[in-house]
C-alpha cells in the first residue's frame, strides 16, 4: 500500500491548514493510500508543545488519518523549543544571529537524516508540506529540503512532494514586519527540485512568489476547496438558537473567526447597532475568547456602549465547517450548524491580514449569503469571479457606512433576495472551489514530466508479482535496436500497482533506483481489475505526453501494453515501434509464444498449443488480429479518438467486477472507427506457462477464464505445486483442450474481422484464404444477420459474439477446410456440435443455432466456445 506523509507547520490539531490537508489527503486515500499526519508540535515554538505526546487529537480527525511524529526527534542534540525560538527572534526578526548558522546547519542535517529514515521505514510515496516556507522554523525547513532530495534520489521518485504555502511573509502580519523585509534573506527560499511541486492559493501569491524567487519552476495554484452541502436545520442543531438565547424570529449574522484585533469584529458590532432601528438583528461570534482576552473584553465594552450587548453572542470555539474534522463523535456544534441558522455570514476583516478568506467560501458552500470588507485579496479570491455580496469599501471608511448598512439591510429583509444570492453564489462556488476540483488539480500537479524524446510508454499492470517482476523489468530494460541497446530516452515504463500486498512496489522502486537510465513510474490504481489498471496507465501516459513542448507533443506517440507475467524478447519494442512508424497503423499486435523447454515432458499439450498459435499467425497475418494485453501498441491519437480503454462490468457471485476482455473490445472499437491494425510477428512475447502449469484442469475443460459468460481467471500467483498434475495430458485430454482452443479461436480470429469489416471479403488475399464461394456466402449471410438483428454495427461490447457464433456453426465445415489448407491437415475437422443441436432437423438448423447463441440465461454458448480463452 502506498503511503502519504503530511506535515503541518501550524502545531495545532485543528486549523485551516489541517482542514485543507484532510481535503487533499482524501484524494490520496481514495486512491488507496495510507495517510499519516505530523501536526507540527515539534516545529512551531510559540505553541509550547515541543516533544509533548499526542493525547486525544486523533478524535478530531477522520479515522483514516494516522497521527505521526518523526522518531527520535527529541534525541537530536541542540534541537529544542528554546533553540527554535532563539533562531526566530535573533536570526529571522532581528536579521542578526549569524553566529547561529553553523548550529542551524548541523541540527538541520541531523534532523533531515531522521526524517529520511522515518519515511524509509514507512515506505512513503507522497509528501504534503503545509506552510513550510514561512520562517517559523528554518531549521526544520532546511531539514525537509535535505530529506526530500536524498529520499527522492534514493528511491527513484519523481515529484512526490506537494509543498503548499497558505501564508507567505508579505501576507502574514505585514504591518509589524514579523519576518523582516523583502527579499527576506534569512528565509529558506523555494528551490527548483525534481521532487517538489509548489502550490499557492491564488494567482497573486504565485506572482509575488516569482518576484521573490525568479525562475522558480513547478509552481501552481491550488485554491482552498469547500464541501458544497447546503446548511440545514436538523435534529442535531435544532436547539442552537434556544441554547444561545437567540430568538427564533430574529435575523442572525454569523461571524466565524478568531477573536483577535486583526479580525475587526468591532465592525460587525457597529453594523448590528446601525441595523437596530430596522429589525431585530443578532450577531453570533464563533471563536475562542481566551485567545486574546483583552480583545474579547474590548468588544464587550463596545457592544455595551452602542446599546447592543444583548444582541451580540460570543459562542466560543466551534468545530470546523468540514464534516469529520474537529467534532469527535458528533458532539457540540460546528460552523455548519451556525450557518444553518444564519441569515447572513460576515467577514468584515482587516485590509492586509488575510491570505484567503475561508469563512466566505464556507458560507458560499453552505448556501448562505455573505457580506465582506474589500480586504487586499478579496477581489483576487472572490470579487473578480463574480460572487455577489454587499462589500464594505475600506478605501473610503474604516467602519460600516450608511450606504453599506442600507445594502446589508436590503439583503437581510428580503428573503427572496437572500435565496437568489445564496443560490447564485453556491453554483459559482462549486465551479471554482468544489472539493471535486481538488482531485482534478492534484492529479494535474503531481503528474511527473515526460522526456521530450520519449515516443513510447510501456504500461505494465501488476498485482502481487514480486516473484516474477525482476525478470519482467529486466527484459524491458534490456531492449535492443539492431546490434546495440535501445536508446532509453525513447521509452518509459508505467507500472500500475493494482493493490499488491507483497513486495511488488518495493521491488519496482528498487529496480528504478538501480537503473536510472530508464524512466520507471509507479502509479496506484485502487479499483481491482487488470482493465482498470491498464486504463489508468494509458491515461497517465497519454495526458503527460500532451503536456510537453509542442514539437514533442505533436509527434506520433504510442501506448504499449505489456503483461507482468510475461517477458519480452530483446528486440520486442524496436520491432513494434518501427512497424507502427512504417505502416502508420493505429494498433500494432505482437506475436507471442511459449518456450518449448517448459513442455519437454508434455508433448501432447505442446502440440495442442502450437496448433492454435499456427492458426493465429495465419489469420493475424491476413487480418492484422486484435490486441492482447500481453503485448500491443496503440497510437495515442487513436486511443483518445475512441475514448480510451472502456471498463465493462459483469456480475460475479452477486457483485460487479470488471471484465477481462478490455483489450479485445478496445481493438474492435479502434478497428470499427476505420483505423488499421497491423500484426508484427517480429515483436515477440514469451508467455509464462504458469496457467497451463497450475490450472490445467480449467484449460482442458474450457474454463481457464471462467464460465457462463463471466470472463474471469483464478489467481495462480501462489503456486500450489502439490496440486499440479505430473506428466503429459492423455490423448483424450489433449484433444479436448484443442477443441476448446479452436472453438474459441475461429469465431474471434477468423469470422470477427469480416463481420466488423465486410469489405475485407473483396480483398484478394482474403478471398484466396476463404475461397471465392465461401467469401460470397459469408458476405450475404453477414448482411442478412445485420438486418435481422437490426444493429448498425457490431462494435458495442459483446454484441459481436452472437453473430460470430452463428456464423461458426453455419459454416464450420467450410471454415475448417480452409484452415486445413492454409495451416495444415492436423487442424482436423470441427469439434462435435453441442448435444442440443445434434437432433435438430436440418431444415431448422439455422433457426436453433440462433436460439442457442442468443441464449443469455444459461451461458451454454459461452461455455461451448471456451468462455473467452484457453491457452
Amino acid at each position: 500500500m502506498t503511503v502519504l506523509w503530511g506535515v503541518s507547520f501550524d502545531a495545532t490539531p485543528i486549523s485551516g491548514l489541517v482542514v485543507e490537508f484532510v481535503k487533499a489527503a482524501r484524494v490520496f486515500r481514495d486512491q488507496g493510500c495510507r495517510v499519516h499526519l505530523d501536526l507540527g508540535y515539534d516545529i512551531k515554538a510559540d505553541k509550547g508543545l515541543f516533544f509533548k505526546p499526542y493525547r486525544d487529537e486523533a478524535a478530531l480527525l477522520p479515522d483514516w488519518v494516522r497521527l505521526g511524529r518523526i522518531n527520535g526527534i527529541d534525541e537530536i542534540p541542540g534541537y529544542d523549543q528554546s533553540f527554535v525560538s532563539t533562531v526566530m527572534r535573533e536570526y529571522i526578526q532581528d536579521g542578526a544571529g549569524e553566529q547561529l548558522l553553523p548550529r542551524i546547519d548541523a541540527v538541520a542535517e541531523a534532523l533531515g537524516r531522521r526524517i529520511e529514515e522515518h519515511w524509509q521505514r514507512l515506505d512513503v510515496s507522497f509528501v504534503i508540506v503545509e506552510n513550510g516556507t514561512l520562517p517559523e522554523n528554518v531549521v526544520y525547513t532546511k531539514a525537509l529540503y535535505r530529506a526530500i532530495e536524498r529520499y527522492g534520489r534514493r528511491n527513484g521518485l519523481g515529484r512526490f512532494v506537494l509543498w503548499r504555502d497558505h501564508d507567505l511573509m508579505w501576507q502574514s502580519e505585514p504591518g509589524i514586519k514579523k519576518y523582516g523585509d523583502f527579499p527576506y534573506s534569512h528565509t529558506v527560499a523555494p528551490v527548483n527540485s525534481p521532487h517538489i511541486h509548489y502550490v499557492v492559493l491564488h494567482d497573486q501569491a504565485r506572482r509575488k512568489t516569482l518576484e521573490w524567487v525568479p525562475g522558480l519552476e513547478n509552481i501552481g495554484v491550488l485554491p482552498n476547496s469547500f464541501t458544497h452541502v447546503p446548511a440545514v436545520i436538523d435534529q442535531h442543531n435544532a436547539d442552537f438558537r434556544r441554547e444561545h438565547q437567540i430568538p427564533e424570529d430574529a435575523l442572525l449574522i454569523a461571524r466565524c473567526t478568531r477573536i483577535i484585533p486583526q479580525k475587526r469584529i468591532d465592525r460587525d458590532i457597529h453594523l448590528v447597532a446601525g441595523l437596530a432601528d430596522r429589525a431585530e438583528v443578532y450577531l453570533f461570534v464563533a471563536g475562542d475568547p481566551t485567545e486574546s482576552p483583552g480583545e474579547h473584553a474590548r468588544l464587550i465594552c463596545l457592544a455595551e456602549s452602542l446599546g447592543v450587548r444583548d444582541r451580540v453572542v460570543f459562542g466560543g470555539w466551534l468545530a470546523p465547517h468540514e464534516a469529520q474534522v474537529g467534532c469527535p463523535s458528533g458532539r457540540g456544534y460546528s460552523v455548519q450548524d451556525v450557518l444553518a441558522h444564519a441569515d447572513v455570514a460576515s467577514f468584515l476583516t482587516s485590509y492586509d491580514y488575510e491570505s484567503y478568506g475561508n469563512p466566505i467560501g464556507e458560507a458560499i458552500a453552505s448556501r448562505v449569503p455573505y457580506i465582506a470588507s474589500r480586504y487586499a485579496l478579496y477581489d483576487t479570491v472572490y470579487g473578480d469571479k463574480g460572487f455577489r455580496a454587499p462589500v464594505l469599501e475600506l478605501a473610503t471608511s474604516d467602519l460600516p457606512t450608511p450606504s453599506f448598512v442600507d445594502s446589508v439591510a436590503d439583503l437581510l429583509l428580503d428573503e427572496r433576495k437572500r435565496d437568489e444570492t445564496a443560490e447564485f453564489n453556491y453554483r459559482l462556488g462549486m465551479e471554482h472551489f468544489g472539493v471535486a476540483h481538488v482531485g482534478e488539480v492534484l492529479a494535474e500537479l503531481l503528474l511527473p514530466p515526460m522526456g521530450e524524446r520519449t515516443r513510447l510508454s510501456v504500461v505494465l499492470p501488476v498485482y502481487n508479482e514480486a516473484d516474477n517482476l525482476p525478470a519482467v523489468l529486466s527484459s524491458l530494460h534490456e531492449q535492443r535496436c539492431g546490434d546495440g541497446p535501445l536508446d532509453k530516452s525513447l521509452y518509459e515504463v508505467v507500472l500500475v500497482d493494482n493493490n499488491s500486498t507483497d513486495d511488488t512496489v518495493r521491488i519496482a522502486r528498487r529496480f528504478a533506483v538501480d537503473h536510472p537510465d530508464l524512466a520507471i513510474h509507479v502509479v496506484p490504481e485502487p479499483e481491482q481489475g487488470v482493465a482498470c489498471a491498464r486504463k489508468k496507465g494509458m491515461d497517465f501516459a497519454s495526458v503527460r505526453s500532451r503536456r510537453r513542448a509542442r514539437s514533442a507533443a505533436e509527434e506520433r506517440f504510442y501506448l504499449v501494453s505489456a503483461d507482468a507475467d510475461c517477458t519480452v524478447d530483446q528486440d520486442w519494442l524496436w520491432e513494434l515501434y518501427t512497424a507502427m512508424e512504417s505502416s502508420k497503423a493505429a494498433i500494432g499486435v505482437c506475436n507471442y509464444y511459449y518456450a518449448k523447454e517448459h513442455f519437454t515432458r508434455r508433448p501432447r499439450l505442446w502440440t495442442a498449443i502450437q496448433r492454435t498459435l499456427r492458426c493465429r499467425a495465419e489469420t493475424f497475418g491476413l487480418f492484422g488480429g486484435f490486441p492482447d494485453g500481453k503485448g500491443f501498441a496503440v497510437d495515442r491519437d487513436a486511443y483518445e479518438k475512441v475514448g480510451g480503454i472502456e471498463i465493462f462490468y459483469q456480475l460475479r457471485d452477486g457483485h460487479f467486477v470488471s471484465h477481462l476482455s478490455d483489450d479485445w473490445d478496445f481493438g474492435i472499437r479502434v478497428s470499427s472507427a476505420g483505423e488499421e491494425i497491423t500484426y508484427v510477428p517480429g515483436s515477440r512475447v514469451e508467455i509464462n506457462p504458469r496457467r497451463v502449469n497450475h490450472a490445467i484442469d480449467e484449460v482442458i475443460t474450457g474454463r481457464a477464464y471462467g464460465s457462463d459468460g463471466i470472463i474471469v481467471m483464478r489467481d495462480i500467483r501462489v503456486q500450489d505445486t502439490a496440486a499440479d498434475r505430473e506428466g503429459d495430458l492423455t490423448a483424450e485430454e489433449a484433444q479436448q483442450a484443442w477443441e476448446f482452443s479452436i472453438k474459441d479461436f475461429v469465431p474471434k480470429n477468423t469470422l470477427l474481422p469480416v463481420l466488423l469489416t465486410p469489405s475485407l471479403l473483396d480483398d484478394d488475399a482474403v478471398v484466396q484464404f476463404f475461397g471465392s464461394a465461401l467469401a460470397k456466402q459469408l458476405g450475404r449471410r453477414i448482411a442478412e444477420i445485420r438486418d435481422e438483428m437490426r444493429v448498425l454495427d457490431f462494435t458495442a461490447i459483446h454484441s459481436y459474439k452472437t453473430p460470430s457464433y452463428r456464423l461458426y456453426f453455419e459454416f464450420a465445415d467450410e471454415l475448417f477446410a480452409r484452415l486445413r489448407a492454409a495451416v495444415g491437415e492436423d487442424i482436423g475437422s470441427p469439434p462435435p456440435l453441442p448435444a442440443c443441436l445434434r437432433d435438430v432437423p436440418p431444415e431448422r438448423f439455422h433457426e436453433f443455432v440462433k436460439y442457442f447463441c442468443e441464449d443469455r440465461e444459461s451461458g451454454e454458448a459461452h461455455n461451448y466456445f471456451g468462455n473467452g480463452g484457453v491457452f
